[in-house]
């Protein structure tokens, strides 16, 4: 059927989109994804603000999930953005990642079903956590907390008989602080969206640098497994060049999917859904479901390990 669609080429960009969707649309209908061997545990990060770091979050954990595998996203934003688009309450006092890194609570009690997608949870970020940074500095082990939560919580289901959870997502700040260090020591894997915009690569450096400094000291399986290239606009020169710079730099990182600027992937956190579910036939969400096809087959093929293994 893919074949049978009408050829497109760079002379003809809406021509061409059209086809990249009707295609997506046709390869991913109904598509079971891969588990992995065991539980990813994925940071998505880039101290750069406006990349799409929560929107590419909670699609790709919706997307994964309607994949058929079982998902956690862990809100560590105190901006709680991730909650709101999965449909979590998050208001002040609801239990939270607040609760875990300051008072020690257990994962447990935190975790919350998201709205309208099964196989898909969310430990919510509420307001408490903007001063969780301050709280963490004269704590014992400040930078592990949140891992030591996450392995006790997977542990419980495991004795308890429950489903494996197969994607662990972690949702970060835009900035290096505490809450980001707590994500990067959770995590195995760093997942960075980049718009494929100006000064697309502008702090990138800093950002591989930070992960090589907890790779040295506090985790030393942490590697940059994935890059994803969102806001790609492919009518403009521009997002083209970025996306070209970005895969020479990183060509063995960077998934061959591209996110589209979408107005319906804007529109869908503020009816506290994910585009997966807002408006499924549209180029956002077939994308992200591709992206996300990706990543669950390079998990399973093993192209997610680090360079030179």
């Amino acid at each position: 059927m893919v074949a049978s669609l009408p050829p497109a080429d760079q002379d003809t960009p809406l021509l061409a989109e059209l086809r990249v969707d009707a295609s997506r649309r046709i390869q991913l209908s109904g598509r079971v994804f891969p588990r992995p061997d065991r539980t990813r545990v994925m940071t998505i990060a880039n101290q750069k603000g406006g990349v799409g770091k929560t929107t590419t979050t909670v699609n790709l954990a919706a997307a994964l999930a309607k994949g058929g595998l079982n998902v956690l996203v862990i809100d560590n934003d105190p901006q709680g953005n991730a909650s709101t688009a999965l449909g979590i309450d998050h208001r002040a006092g609801v239990p939270s990642v607040y609760d875990i890194l300051v008072d020690g609570a257990p994962m447990e009690g935190t975790v919350a079903p998201a709205a309208g997608v099964d196989n898909l949870w969310c430990v919510p970020a509420t307001i408490d956590l903007s001063g969780a940074e301050i709280e963490l500095v004269s704590m014992v082990a400040r930078e592990t907390r949140l891992r030591n939560a996450l392995h006790a919580y997977l542990q419980q289901r495991v004795e308890r008989g429950e489903a494996r959870i197969d994607y662990v997502l972690v949702d970060c700040p835009p900035s290096l602080g505490l809450l980001t260090v707590n994500a990067f020591v959770v995590a195995d894997e760093v997942l960075i969206p980049i718009q494929c915009e100006y000064y697309a690569l502008e702090g990138l450096s800093q950002l591989l640098k930070s992960i090589e400094l907890i790779q040295a000291h506090l985790n030393p399986g942490l590697h940059v497994s994935t890059i994803l290239l969102t806001m790609y606009d492919g009518r403009t020169n521009l997002a083209q060049q970025v996306a070209q710079e970005v895969r020479d730099h990183f060509p063995s990182k960077t998934l061959d999917a591209t996110i589209p600027r979408s107005v319906r992937v804007s529109e869908a956190p503020s009816y506290g859904q994910t585009v997966m579910t807002y408006d499924p036939s549209s180029s956002g969400a077939l994308a992200y479901l591709e992206a996300a096809r990706e990543l669950a087959d390079r998990g399973v093929s093993g192209t997610a390990q680090k360079e030179g293994e």
